[in-house]
């Protein structure tokens, strides 16, 4: 089976503004990365390794100086019309800061329903009826659809931008440090919304952050960025438990003690095997308790 993501020797370079258009940061260098269908890979490393733009590499929002991406098996950068506008039903992204993803002009149902007017998906009455299980599906009560942003928690708009991501059920989610910003205890709920719904939906999913008891909690692999390398990849309590490269025992020391979540084989994922394109299942369920994130 082909790998959903593939991403082959990706090079990506800022450039400095005038009159400092000499000055370059390489923000990615010849990246690798495959996954698997129904797979959550998490990108871990510190602020500036490169995972944020790796992520808006593939969600067509920059494009590399050079290297290979295929989405779904396609070149997103060589897209056009329907085929570009299905490419964006099916990638959706959640962004790390709640409040500023959310127009604060717009009411909460309108803003969920923004997808499906875009794409004309369905009869007036038909999207009203799906942002109302849209809302339910995240946790929050019908009532919520007549709100505006500002009148939500932090972690009640972040669940409003899970509810917006889904809404055109996509089947590639990147989430950009979706609850980096939230407290503890909300961050465990949110996880454990993503969880189920990855195991309802079998959503492929790229989760980014710079946490490493969130990545162990939630993540099937983990690839280790630094300075816009991938350090090292393979099976997240394999890298964890067995580091191989220097940073990420860096990493590792330096994040408060890591507790391993409880694991069963209820759920499914297909994962690929970082060493062949051959894909072999595995089992996971992760469950999260505010405990794993405290410890």
């Amino acid at each position: 089976m082909s790998p959903v993501i593939k991403v082959q020797d990706v090079t990506m370079i800022y450039r400095g503004q005038w009159p400092r258009q000499s000055y370059k940061i390489k923000a990615l260098q010849q990246v690798n990365l495959l996954v698997g269908k129904g797979e959550t890979m998490g990108l871990v490393g510190e602020s500036g390794s490169g995972k944020s733009t790796l992520g808006k590499v593939l969600l067509r929002l920059i494009q590399p100086i050079s290297g290979m991406v295929r989405v779904n098996g396609c070149d997103p950068f060589g897209l056009k019309g329907t085929e570009l506008n299905d490419f964006r039903r099916n990638v959706q992204a959640i962004f790390q800061d709640s409040g500023s993803s959310l127009n604060p002009r717009l009411r909460i149902s309108q803003s969920i329903r923004e997808g499906l007017d875009i794409h004309r998906i369905g009869s007036t009455s038909q999207r009203a009826e799906q942002v109302n299980q849209l809302l339910e599906m995240v946790g929050l009560d019908a009532d919520y659809a007549n709100r505006y942003p500002h009148t939500l928690s932090g972690g009640q708009r972040q669940r409003v931008n899970i509810a917006r991501a889904l809404a055109l059920k996509p089947q590639i989610l990147i989430a950009d440090e979706p609850v980096s910003a939230l407290d503890t205890s909300i961050q465990a709920q949110i996880l454990d919304l993503m969880i189920e719904l990855r195991t309802k939906s079998g959503l492929t999913m790229i989760f980014i952050s710079h946490d490493i008891r969130v990545v162990r909690a939630l993540c099937d692999r983990v690839a280790v960025m630094h300075q816009g390398r991938i350090v090292e990849q393979g099976y997240t309590q394999e890298v964890f438990d067995s580091p191989q490269h220097s940073y990420t025992r860096q990493l590792i020391e330096s994040a408060p003690v890591l507790q391993s979540p409880k694991m069963s084989s209820s759920a499914h994922v297909t994962a690929i095997n970082v060493n062949t394109d051959d894909p072999h299942t595995v089992r996971v369920d992760k469950t999260i308790s505010n405990e794993t994130l405290l410890n």
